[in-house]
């Protein structure tokens, strides 16, 4: 992950226990848990995003782009935005909690690109960007959706607000990152 070395397994299953924790408190209106300790990676400050699926469909989803915390603080404010603040949905109730998974990804620093096919499908997340509309969109979208390098481009637009075309146009800055991302689930 760019200058970013990857989380190991048993840093992931504290951040994954960690959210899990803070979901359950929170829909409970439990007080929230401890941030866990903070070993290796997890002291690191770096872009997260936290995703919940009920029943595979999309719940919530909210994150950094960069880092402003450490790993094991981040996740658990990023779980309680997920789940609490994701204008799209309404918050999580402790009634449908057994029902939810939880992704995490964890991000590389976005790099400003100058040439469209430079992005990866399944492999860069997008970041476009114009004046002050900007849309993101995480590596593993394109997959779920079976897009290609242009259709992932054009929504990355329409997720900013702008037309499907726009990252053609002067003006418009294009960003590619990485993430490691790791589920409940194990995929």
């Amino acid at each position: 992950m760019n200058e970013y070395s990857f989380l190991c397994s048993k840093e992931q299953t504290i951040l994954l226990k960690a959210a899990r924790a803070t979901l359950e408190a929170s829909a409970q209106g439990e007080s929230i848990p401890a941030f866990p300790e903070p070993l290796g990676e997890l002291s690191e400050k770096r872009g997260i995003f936290v995703t919940l699926r009920k029943n595979g469909e999309l719940r919530g989803c909210i994150g950094y782009v960069i880092g402003v915390a450490p790993l094991n603080k981040a996740v658990v404010e990023m779980t309680l935005a997920a789940s609490r603040e994701d204008p799209r949905f309404h918050p999580v109730t402790k009634e449908e909690t057994d029902s939810i998974e939880i992704e995490i990804s964890v991000l590389t620093p976005p790099e400003i690109i100058s040439d469209p096919g430079d992005v990866t499908v399944g492999k860069d997340g997008l970041i476009i960007k114009k004046g002050l509309r900007q849309g993101l969109l995480l590596p593993q979208v394109a997959v779920e959706w079976c897009w290609d390098r242009e259709t992932f481009l054009d929504h990355a637009c329409m997720k900013a607000g702008l037309p499907a075309k726009s990252w053609k146009s002067p003006g418009v800055e294009i960003f590619k990152f990485s993430a490691q991302v790791f589920s409940e689930s194990g995929n």
